[in-house]
């Protein structure tokens, strides 16, 4: 006791005379009293090596599922390396992207929420401008920015996200009473959903809707409010499906894909996604070795990816494939609780709204391939075909990732 009297008598002699204190050493690193700590741990390294094993594994198989696009007439004008080389500059740019991202605070993403909201409105707009917007097979979803085409719908995810969770942190004191705290949303992801559905991108809007409700249960709305919005939200998206012909065809083309009716038809692509997993069975038929992906399957490198490593790879690449996105997106999830934790509201239900997204339109994608639900438009997140996708999921990851790292620098006394 004697020894630790005379330490604190010199520590006060030192705070009289205005002098600095002595560095301690702490559990192998240095520490000035009363600073932050001078060496942190950085950001998730397993997070990061998850997200580059499926960004890298997705790159061979979109070279794979694109190696024979060519040999259609339909490609005839492209070479055979096309795809995977457009694919690469893709995720160099998501990387350039990515780095930029991380380098942002979550409080400047915060203040920047309702603006982006804002830009991407302004965007899903322009693109239905003929002339501005690009069309692909009956929709406008594409802009042309010359080395990449960009999709609006992909950065309304994550402006609505943002967007959100900024929302649930301003309505805290309101979220018992219904329309103060629900109707405002709902009626920006209803303008949202009404400028998709003329894109036509019904599942980009399915993906939003579900980011949105998954932020305000996260951020404590009542649940008998949840679940009002939950049932109306089904209800609309029933009505969608019934008063449209060709979602109605989809539909029926779901429950029976071998129908004669729908084999040539609307069930083509889930028929031979099917024919594609069921050939490749436990262990595969090995890399390059798809005959599915040779003009029977359409845009096997966006949509139906899964279907081709199914083929290739077997049971086990399947398996690998959804073990790696279970994990990241508990780990996801786990990093938006732990800022949560720290009393990082906007920060975690950031986090968390970026692990449904990921999760959800994963499961999705995979649920389509997989001939377990019905047939949508949506890419498999970090893998398939597609810049602008992977652009916004590299910014994402990386956002998550910089929630994690001040979640850490706050864990070790010092401030992001």
């Amino acid at each position: 006791m004697t020894a630790i009297a005379q330490r604190l008598a010199g520590l006060r002699g030192l705070f009289a005379r205005g002098e600095r204190a002595p560095e301690v050493p702490l559990r192998g690193r240095t520490y000035a009293a009363g600073s932050a700590p001078v060496r942190l741990s950085g950001f998730d390294q397993p997070l990061v090596w998850v997200a580059v094993a499926l960004l890298a594994f997705g790159l061979v198989m979109v070279y794979s599922a694109s190696i024979a696009l060519p040999d259609n007439p339909r490609f005839a004008r492209y070479a055979h390396h096309h795809f995977v080389l457009r694919h690469a500059l893709s995720l160099v740019l998501a990387f350039v992207a990515a780095l930029i991202a991380f380098q942002v605070p979550i409080e400047r993403w915060e203040k920047l929420a309702p603006w982006l909201f804002v830009a991407s409105l302004l965007l899903l707009i322009l693109v239905l401008v003929p002339g501005i917007g690009k069309g692909v097979n009956g929709a406008r979803r594409w802009i042309s920015l010359g080395v990449m085409n960009f999709q609006p719908s992909e950065l309304a995810k994550f402006a609505v996200l943002l967007y959100a969770a900024d929302y649930m942190v301003r309505k805290m004191e309101v979220k018992e009473r219904f329309f103060r705290a629900v109707l405002p949303m709902a009626l920006a992801v209803a303008i949202v959903g009404l400028l998709l559905l003329a894109e036509p991108d019904m599942g980009a809007f399915l993906v939003i809707a579900v980011i949105a409700m998954g932020i305000l249960f996260l951020g404590g709305v009542n649940a008998r409010m949840f679940f009002l919005i939950a049932a109306v939200m089904i209800v609309a998206f029933g009505l969608m499906i019934a008063l449209s012909d060709w979602r109605r065809e989809r539909i029926f083309a779901y429950l029976n894909p071998w129908d004669e009716k729908h084999a040539l038809g609307k069930g083509y692509q889930l028929s031979h996604s099917l024919i594609a997993i069921g050939r490749g069975e436990i262990f595969g038929v090995g890399l390059g070795g798809s005959v599915e992906k040779l003009h029977w399957l359409p845009e096997a490198h966006t949509d139906f990816l899964l279907a081709v490593i199914g083929e290739e790879f077997g049971l086990v690449g399947v398996l690998t494939v959804i073990g790696l996105f279970l994990w990241m997106t508990r780990r996801i999830m786990h990093i938006g609780r732990q800022a949560v934790a720290l009393d990082r509201v906007f920060a975690g239900l950031v986090a968390q709204g970026v692990g449904l997204w990921v999760g959800f339109q994963a499961f999705i994608n995979m649920g389509v391939n997989l001939g377990a639900l019905p047939t949508k438009g949506l890419t498999l997140p970090l893998m398939s075909y597609g810049g602008s996708a992977i652009l916004m999921n590299a910014v994402a990851i990386a956002v998550v990732l910089r929630i994690d790292y001040e979640n850490r620098v706050l864990m070790r006394g010092g401030r992001p």
